[in-house]
């Protein structure tokens, strides 16, 4: 690199440029480069503004001071604007391979890869492949893996008929690598996937060539043990459908067709950007402005999110390469959170509503594009008792379609298939393949706007608990609507455990009869009187000036008990309980799950009005420089304070408590001690509400997110987006023409308003 330097410094020399200048130009420029120390990263494999590399044209400059990455288009840019002149450049060159395409003209159906519209060659192996006359035969179904008995992602060897399950994922799902390590110890080549085989062909891999092949002689190789081609049908599943498996994809690429590398398990991160990437204000936001961007981007841009959500986007908006890969912006999103800065798979929802987050937080002055999903819900709570009802309001942005699966069209089917279930079981019979059931669309959304029965409501107008309706209505319509529909849940043992249906999903939606009517003439509402306290039976009932001692319910100890034998933390199991007002085991789990990650889960329970109470943590002991930078983010210095001291004074939590209270902080008084000394009470302005925007109730359908496997925590997402009427479907990297888009399939679905 020196030697490159001082060549390129001396070409410069002449009889105007003596050659102590050139000296004193170099030992300039060396100044500058410094060695990478522990913790500095050198981004040498990507562009900081582009997806530039050293496999692009021109390579890719590695400046030696700050080690960012640029590419051709930028680094000139970078010196202009830094004053840097010494930059590592470094250009790779991959090697190509060259072969020869054979088409096999076969007896049944051209075989062809779905992705890429390469055709399956005739494995080496096929007209003289070796077969063991082991007298083993395989039944049509119910099969197992011979050492792991797993029931799915099988494979036959086609040398000795051993039937062994397929290749572990990233994150360790899939099979236990039991064919391949049979193939390692063996030597035979060439297996099938069993419940591919059809009349009209399989799926063959070739461990030795390391791909899917054609085997000219499968009808013989089968019928060696026992299996008719014939006679078998394909055993559809989860991941063939979603992913159009068995039809010929037609490849796609161009601006806003650009795929993205999967990273290790960023599937769902992939899935989702490209669902944001089609919505109007995500564009204007992030893709007309990049110039402005680079030249007001700090120094390490790498750790900005907003440069970096603007490379992201301009790119798969504009670039014409098939695939982008996003290290950068991967380590971004997942920077301070453990459940995203990992390699192991996520829930997609859950991914989307934290990059709402984060695009709330670097949205506070300006455009906000999370507004687009943003919507108001009403609920509405009558007392049974008197008739009187409470009105309250929430922010969301996402709705939640429960499944009621005691309402499937397939019932008996479906029973049927869970008697047999039960038989093979009790025999030792292999099980066979269990129906999907079948939940129409219109019973998932009527047990959404259903009233819902709470039975130990406190009433303020009869000053006891008693029995309640609340009804959920949305106050607000979005542009943008995300209905997740709820797959995952708990088995009887707290297992999570995903539900097969299929759902008639709808391309077009009317909910205009879910609009919120709010107060009707003539109805009372409740008093705004606080409930008593909730107390403990080990908390001493202090009396106050009246020496009167409250009565109150106490904690359920059997709920609290049935927690602590799930291994959670006794007082947090306490709090669950608590902050649930003792409505049973469901709500109180629901508790757990989503406060796990809460700095002071464990911490014990402290009842409201307690000295030691979360919150009351004096302002001097709360750092300043905490509260410098929440205000900096647009947020008031009391707002601030708040927020540290619902989080313990711990940062990132404070700033995610922020973003999830903003109804709360919109309308908050101004805090005891940072009062302003002018104007009075009355003369102050109402605090403005979460600002939504509102339109009619009726969608048309332009996305969704499939997920396939058991678990959020396991599996695969794809994605279906709809593109100048013409569906396609986003692999990752793979983008190409959707022939069957499986929207009854689907995870999170992504509707637009028509706009009339």
């Amino acid at each position: 690199g020196c030697q490159r330097l001082q060549a390129d410094c001396i070409s410069g020399a002449g009889p105007k440029n003596p050659g102590g200048k050139v000296n004193e130009i170099l030992m300039s420029v060396l100044s500058t480069i410094r060695v990478p120390r522990p913790g500095d990263r050198v981004h040498k494999d990507e562009c900081a503004f582009s997806f530039a590399s050293p496999e692009s044209d021109g390579g890719l400059y590695v400046c030696m001071n700050s080690f960012l990455g640029f590419g051709s288009k930028y680094v000139e840019r970078h010196h202009v604007k830094t004053g840097q002149r010494a930059y590592l450049h470094i250009t790779r060159t991959r090697k190509t391979q060259v072969s020869t395409l054979h088409i096999i003209l076969l007896s049944h159906t051209l075989q062809v890869q779905q992705w890429d519209g390469e055709v399956r060659q005739e494995s080496k192996h096929a007209a003289e492949l070796k077969q063991l006359d082991n007298g083993i035969k395989i039944p049509p179904c119910g099969w197992k893996c011979e050492v792991c008995d797993l029931q799915e992602n099988l494979w036959m060897n086609l040398t000795d008929g051993k039937v062994l399950c397929g290749r572990r994922y990233f994150d360790g799902s899939g099979g236990n690598n039991h064919a391949l390590l049979h193939y390692q110890q063996t030597g035979y080549p060439l297996a099938v996937k069993l419940g591919t085989i059809t009349p009209d062909g399989a799926d063959v891999y070739s461990y030795d060539e390391d791909d899917m092949v054609l085997d000219s002689k499968l009808p013989e190789h089968l019928s060696h043990f026992g299996i008719d081609m014939m006679t078998m049908e394909k055993r559809v599943g989860e991941w063939e459908v979603i992913q159009e498996s068995g039809t010929t994809l037609r490849p796609l690429w161009g601006p806003g067709l650009t795929g993205m590398k999967n990273l290790g398990n960023s599937c769902y991160l992939n899935s989702v950007m490209q669902v944001l990437f089609t919505i109007p204000d995500f564009q204007t936001k992030y893709v007309s402005n990049i110039d402005k961007v680079f030249n007001e981007a700090p120094s390490d841009p790498t750790q900005d999110f907003k440069t970096q959500r603007e490379r992201d986007l301009t790119h798969l908006f504009n670039h014409q390469k098939k695939i982008i890969t996003s290290h950068m912006f991967k380590a971004l999103v997942g920077r301070g959170l453990p459940e995203f800065s990992t390699n192991r798979q996520k829930d997609a929802q859950e991914f989307l509503l934290h990059f709402i987050n984060m695009v709330e937080r670097n949205c506070r002055s300006g455009l906000n594009p999370s507004e687009a999903f943003r919507f108001l819900v009403e609920e509405k709570i009558v007392c049974r008792q008197s008739q009187k009802a409470k009105y309250t309001q929430r922010v969301d942005y996402i709705v939640q379609l429960p499944v009621p699966m005691d309402q499937a069209t397939n019932m008996e089917e479906l029973q049927e298939a869970e008697r047999r279930r039960e038989e093979a079981e009790s025999s030792g019979a292999p099980p066979s393949a269990a129906p999907r059931a079948q939940i129409p669309f219109a019973v998932c959304l009527a047990a959404l706007s259903e009233p819902e029965t709470l039975t130990d409501f406190w009433s303020s107008a009869v000053q006891a608990k008693t029995t309640a309706t609340k009804i959920t209505r949305f106050a607000s319509f979005p542009d943008h609507l995300v209905i997740q529909i709820k797959k995952f849940t708990f088995g009887l043992d707290w297992v999570p455990k995903k539900l097969d249906v299929s759902i008639d999903v709808p391309d077009t939606l009317d909910l205009s009869s879910l609009r919120a009517m709010g107060q009707q003439p003539g109805e009372e509402l409740l008093p705004e009187v606080a409930p008593p306290p909730l107390m403990t039976p080990d908390v001493e009932v202090k009396a106050l000036s009246l020496s009167v001692c409250l009565s109150a319910p106490v904690l359920d100890d059997s709920t609290v008990s049935q927690l602590c034998e799930m291994g959670f933390p006794l007082e947090a199991c306490r709090k669950a309980v608590y902050y649930t007002g003792n409505t049973g085991i469901d709500a109180a789990m629901n508790w757990v799950m989503g406060h796990m990650e809460d700095p002071d889960f464990s911490a014990p329970l402290v009842l409201p009005g307690s000295s030691s109470a979360p919150g009351t943590t004096p302002t001097e002991s709360l750092p300043e420089e905490h509260l410098v930078t929440i205000v900096s983010m647009g947020f008031s210095r009391d707002q601030a304070t708040r927020a540290l001291r619902a989080t313990n004074n711990v940062l990132e939590r404070a700033v995610d408590w922020i973003f999830s209270h903003l109804d709360d902080l919109e309308s908050m008084d101004v805090s005891e001690g940072g009062r302003s000394g002018g104007g009075s009470e009355a003369s102050r302005e109402p605090p403005p509400g979460p600002r939504v925007r509102d339109g009619t109730g009726k969608y048309e359908l332009f996305a969704f997110i499939s997920h396939m496997g058991t678990s959020t925590m396991c599996g695969h997402y794809v994605c279906h987006i709809k593109k100048d009427q013409q569906w396609v479907i986003f692999n990752d990297q793979k983008v190409c023409a959707s022939e069957k888009p499986p929207k009854d399939l689907g995870y999170l679905y992504f509707y637009r308003r028509v706009v009339e």
